[in-house]
């Protein structure tokens, strides 16, 4: 058991003082996926739940187009992919063309009252 910790240190240490590049392309990777996995897994329902970005534009439904209501059932069909939009073209401020300028805002709007919860 002391043998291997000595050797997992030192491959540790090997690879913080020569680091290689395919080889910590894979272990950013299998570390992304693990996270995400874990966070599957345990994750509380205390976050958001994505219904309730559809419950509150609900009334502003009626003025969007198709397109845009199916846009906004895409994007509320999950966390991920709510949290994808927000950060590309709340945060960031990139104009999504799938959709007018002031359902965007809408949408963001509502997304930024729960960003705490996501």
């Amino acid at each position: 058991m002391k043998k291997l910790l000595i050797l997992i240190v030192g491959f540790a240490l090997f690879l913080h003082f020569y680091p290689q590049p395919e080889l910590e392309e894979w272990f950013q990777g299998i570390k992304g996926d693990a996270l995400d996995g874990f966070s599957d897994t345990f994750d509380t329902e205390a976050r958001l739940k994505t219904d309730v970005i559809l419950i509150e534009l609900q009334k502003d439904m009626k003025t969007f187009t198709s397109k845009e209501r199916a846009q906004l059932t895409e994007i509320a069909d999950s966390r991920r992919s709510v949290k994808a939009f927000y950060t590309d073209y709340c945060v960031a401020k990139k104009r999504e063309f799938k959709m007018r300028a002031g359902v965007q805002a809408k949408i963001c709007k509502t997304i930024s009252k729960h960003t705490r919860l996501l």
